[in-house]
């Protein structure tokens, strides 16, 4: 099945149920007749099967329906992830070699400088006012297009998109995706999440992100209804889910977090949201518990998977089992193994660490990466794909990401696990969140230090931080060896745009300390 077809039946079905709200409402009639529009604009452009489409877009009407539009021509929509700076999407622009790019407003200066750099040079199409030379408008080349369908067959074959990950390591690297792995992907979603027709979603996650898209498309599948939101605010958020009677968030931890300590009243989000789902990064025990109480959901589901491979695997119950990531998905295959098997992909026994390796014929899985044999050397090995997360399986057959193999900090010969002590560290009352890593120490090789963001700004963090090191020598349940060192008090986590903690950030020293609010003295190394 491909998404075009998906998105048309779905418009046969309910020609009247809203299909986008928020910054603009329209009905599946309307979108169906829109994406056409669209898909034949993009035809005249020459734009053929095969080609890529750049998308420098906000999260927004437009960005959703040329998605979806591109579904329809067998063409990959390849939305850059505009938090990235210019170099990163200079390289990814270059790399993907679009016929033409979207742009709107919100990234018309980014693209501007992109555009001049990279040696590719597809038409332009602009959203609102750009001002890029030689651009075409948007909105008037849509509303002049043919609104008949454009006639493609598309195969599960075809391309659909291409994402490209974050850099952290390195280089952006694209990741394309099939028909097959988007329609299997978003139907693992819709099951999953355990959503029912007419569901209402807050399109909040970013959709250069696969998040993002699976917000969208499992609405598609179900003929339910994408609240669209540009940028998330967790105010505006909580007004969006009230005025449209959002039923299901799917939303990073950092966001769920932010929408709990200080995003509005959480009485008017309990009135109809009933299943949440997260994913991105772990949810901290408290954090569960908080959502528990405050909203009683019906489905409240841990979602673990990546880009590469959509699901890997799914805690159905996220408050039973917090920081559990459950059981393979729905399509999905799973195993523990030793991070240097090749041929053999063994399971170990349960409580033995081991990297998680996932089974590449599952129909959510990519094939391999983007003109990148030395990432397809790296991570795929004899049909699996390597993750480079470190995992263990319980005594009940239940999966627990521990970290990434490059986080893993030995101290004094004994291995600690970053999300292991963070889940202590976050229930004491001075921290608003916490990111533990290995410094460098002549003594113990590396020392657990933990970065704290303190819940007050106008207090000393030189009395915050030393409160805290009390705590962990007399209270923690901690083991000695996992105790952190040293704690450090600074203004914010870095984050990647999806709330992935940048840990590398903190080793390389690139964070602001925190100072009391009026004060100019900076926060100590607590030793």
């Amino acid at each position: 099945m491909d998404l075009g077809t998906t998105l048309t039946w779905t418009a046969e079905r309910f020609p009247e149920r809203l299909a986008f709200a928020g910054q603009r409402r329209l009905t599946y009639r309307e979108l169906d007749r829109r994406t056409n529009q669209i898909a034949n604009l993009m035809t005249s452009l020459g734009v053929e099967r095969g080609d890529r489409v750049g998308l420098f877009l906000s999260n927004s009407e437009e960005m959703a329906s040329t998605h979806l539009a591109l579904q329809k021509l067998g063409v990959m929509s390849t939305p850059y992830n505009i938090r990235l700076g210019v170099p990163e999407l200079t390289h990814c622009l270059t790399d993907s070699a679009p016929k033409v790019v979207v742009v709107d407003t919100v990234a018309a200066d980014l693209a501007r400088t992109v555009l001049a750099e990279a040696p590719a040079r597809p038409a332009v199409l602009t959203v609102g006012d750009c001002a890029i030379a030689d651009s075409l408008d948007f909105e008037e080349s849509v509303l002049a297009a043919d609104i008949s369908t454009p006639g493609i067959e598309v195969g599960p074959d075809d391309l659909s998109v291409m994402l490209y990950t974050s850099g952290t390591t390195g280089r952006p690297k694209g990741v394309p995706r099939t028909q097959r792995n988007e329609h299997a992907a978003s139907v693992a979603h819709v099951v999953q999440a355990r959503y029912q027709p007419g569901e209402i979603t807050l399109g909040a996650m970013p959709m250069y992100h696969t998040m993002g898209l699976r917000s969208l498309l499992s609405m598609i599948v179900v003929g339910g209804t994408f609240v669209v939101q540009p940028v998330f605010r967790p105010d505006e958020a909580v007004d969006l889910i009230e005025q449209e009677s959002v039923t299901a968030l799917y939303l990073v931890p950092t966001a769920f977090w932010s929408v709990v300590n200080g995003g509005g009243d959480m009485e008017r989000v309990a009135r109809s949201v009933r299943k949440l789902a997260f994913a991105g990064a772990p949810m901290t025990s408290s954090l569960c518990e908080q959502l528990v109480e405050h909203l009683q959901p019906e489905v409240f589901i841990n979602h673990y998977g990546s880009s590469e491979v959509y699901t890997f695997s799914i805690a159905d119950d996220a408050a039973a089992k917090p920081g559990a990531a459950g059981r393979p998905g729905v399509f999905g295959r799973w195993r523990v193994v030793d991070p240097s098997s090749d041929e053999v992909h063994e399971p170990l026994p349960p409580g033995q660490e081991g990297e998680i390796a996932v089974d590449l014929r599952s129909d959510e899985a990519f094939s391999g990466y983007w003109q990148r044999p030395d990432a397809d050397a790296k991570s795929i090995r004899h049909g699996w794909y390597h993750t480079g997360d470190i995992g263990r399986v319980d005594e009940d057959g239940d999966l627990w990401v521990e970290g990434r193999v490059d986080d893993m900090i030995v101290t004094g010969g004994e291995n600690v696990h970053p999300v292991e002590v963070e889940d202590i560290l976050v229930r004491h009352h001075d921290i608003a969140e916490v990111s533990v890593v290995g410094l460098p120490d002549e003594k113990w090789g590396q020392a657990v230090t933990a970065f704290i963001v303190p819940t007050r700004d106008d207090e000393d963090p030189e009395t915050v931080a030393a409160r805290v090191k009390d705590w962990v020598r007399s209270e923690a349940p901690l083991s000695p060896y996992k105790r952190p060192k040293r704690v450090i008090v600074i203004e914010a986590i870095p984050k990647s745009p999806v709330g992935k903690i940048l840990r590398r950030k903190l080793v390389a020293g690139d964070y602001d300390l925190a100072v009391t609010t009026g004060a100019n003295s900076p926060t100590p190394i607590v030793t």
